[in-house]
């Protein structure tokens, strides 16, 4: 079934080309205000800006507190109608440190918006106002009710945000994550994420002394990273990386102790399980040496559901309206919409800008995406 026949989309796409120029001086706007994950201060004020901005367009926000990191930021805004509503999903943390905006400018580049989170995500969070803007001017009022969520702790594990991003989700007919989109792409899979910490207690001893009294942490640590990295198949679309590794304390010292730090990414819940009873059942190689496993499996995939293809469809419909060929992306990173698709909840992610460089010094967005992904997120919110 077509999306909302009889909607003029392309007059709908000239009223966000008009936008353009504002909506890249409003997302300057964000990128300006510096909000790392590890800064409560920094991210508060972005987060009381934000409020700001989606009250003026009716929106009534509130904060749910968090003790460590930003609190976390919640707009409600009503429709014409008792349908549930429909979660957009995103957050306003960067991982860059304060003071990054002093050496990584942010600036215009040709059709390139530069900057510190300009794709991940602040230019996902303009998209949500302009969208909802350009629906109210359409409308008397929103067409149905719709939940703004922004988080303030993604980029370090959604510790303080996840029940929250859970419950409203639970609360949602369906819900729009606006992480960074790839080209002429949204993405309706991503891979699971696992962390887990591997310690070893080994016995020291004089390395040159009493060597044959020693038991190597170390030793045993590289046994054991051994062991981890014969878990990958990349075939089936499971990769193990061992990316930490600490240990020792002088080169004359047998090692008593040594850490290692694994990111685990997995396609589906059945992989999940598996891996994590792998790693949860390895044993020590050498007996006096004692292993201690931590960690697990935190973002369970985002499948490809009935649900999850029903909304990509609905999405390319709205695309073919403006003779855009909708792609679909299967991804390896995680994103808070691993949680809500992970409870069954139909769940259609990167709807944000799309560009280039997140987490790196090159980040940016390309301007002229904008209205078309504004235009998505409009038709989407009003036919999910």
């Amino acid at each position: 079934m077509r999306a909302a026949a009889g909607t003029d989309w392309r007059e709908r796409l000239r009223y966000f080309e008009a936008k353009q120029s504002q909506m890249v001086e409003t997302i300057r706007e964000f990128v300006e205000i510096e909000s790392p994950s590890d800064h409560k201060v920094a991210a508060d004020r972005m987060g009381m800006f934000l409020a700001e901005k989606f009250r003026t367009l009716g929106g009534t926000a509130r904060f749910h507190h968090a003790e460590r990191y930003g609190d976390n930021l919640q707009i409600n805004f009503s429709g014409n109608n008792y349908a549930k509503p429909v979660l957009l999903l995103g957050h306003f943390d960067t991982v860059y440190p304060l003071g990054t905006l002093e050496t990584m400018l942010c600036g215009l580049a040709g059709d390139r918006l530069h900057g510190p989170g300009v794709l991940d995500m602040k230019s996902g969070i303009a998209l949500m106002l302009y969208a909802i803007e350009g629906l109210r001017s359409w409308h008397k009022e929103l067409p149905r009710p719709v939940t703004v969520f922004l988080v303030s702790d993604e980029e370090v594990g959604s510790r303080s945000s996840r029940k929250i991003t859970e419950a409203l989700a639970r609360d949602s007919d369906a819900v729009l994550v606006l992480e960074a989109g790839a080209r002429r792409a949204v993405k309706t899979a991503r891979k699971g994420v696992g962390e887990y910490s591997l310690k070893v207690r080994g016995v020291a001893a004089h390395a040159g002394l009493d060597p044959g009294k020693g038991h190597s942490a170390i030793l045993e640590l590289a046994r054991q990273v051994a062991a981890v990295s014969k878990l990958n198949d990349l075939r089936k679309g499971l990769s193990v990386n061992v990316g930490l590794i600490q240990g020792g304390t002088r080169t004359n010292v047998i090692a008593a102790q040594a850490s290692a730090g694994i990111d685990v990414r997995i396609k589906s819940a059945r992989q999940a399980a598996t891996m994590d009873r792998r790693i949860r059942s390895l044993k020590t190689f050498d007996k006096r040496c004692q292993l201690e496993i931590t960690g697990g499996i935190n973002r369970m995939p985002m499948e490809r559901t009935a649900g999850v293809a029903a909304l990509y469809g609905k999405a390319q419909e709205i695309a073919k309206e403006i003779g855009w060929k909708l792609e679909e992306a299967a991804v390896g990173g995680g994103s808070d919409g691993n949680f809500t698709a992970g409870i069954g909840i139909p769940t259609l992610d990167g709807m944000g800008g799309v560009g280039e460089g997140a987490h790196a010094v090159h980040e940016h967005i390309l301007i002229s995406e904008l209205p078309r992904r504004a235009l998505l997120l409009a038709g989407m919110i009003e036919n999910a």
